[in-house]
């Protein structure tokens, strides 16, 4: 099976468009017709974020039963889960645009707010 024809297939039973899935991962929805035709070869990050996006675990992607006993006992943590909403999907977005329009010192002051907020 080939992966862009899988990924069509999940999204189109779900009746989501690519634009859908654009606005969810924050990929170009011109890259995800390359990928859906077999254009482009998706690195396993840009997998993980189509699952998310379609609301499926990971394996769904390569197989189309059942999980085998060993992947159904493993659950997501909750920051894995983050995002997979369309408003978390939307905010990650615009997050990933400003962030990639500031400099690395202040990027590094930003996510050491972060974590310092994290903690308290």
């Amino acid at each position: 099976m080939v992966i862009g024809n899988r990924l069509r297939e999940l999204r189109e039973s779900k009746e989501l468009s690519q634009g859908d899935i654009e606005k969810r991962t924050g990929l170009l929805r011109c890259y995800i017709s390359r990928v859906e035709n077999g254009h482009t070869v998706p690195a396993v990050s840009t997998l993980e974020k189509m699952a998310r996006a379609l609301e499926v675990p990971m394996y769904r992607l390569f197989h189309d039963g059942e999980a085998a006993a060993s992947l159904r006992k493993l659950k997501p943590s909750k920051d894995e889960e983050f995002g997979s909403t369309d408003g978390e999907a939307d905010y990650l977005s615009k997050l990933r645009r400003l962030l990639a329009k500031m400099k690395p010192h202040d990027q590094n002051l930003l996510l050491h707010m972060a974590q310092k907020a994290a903690r308290g």
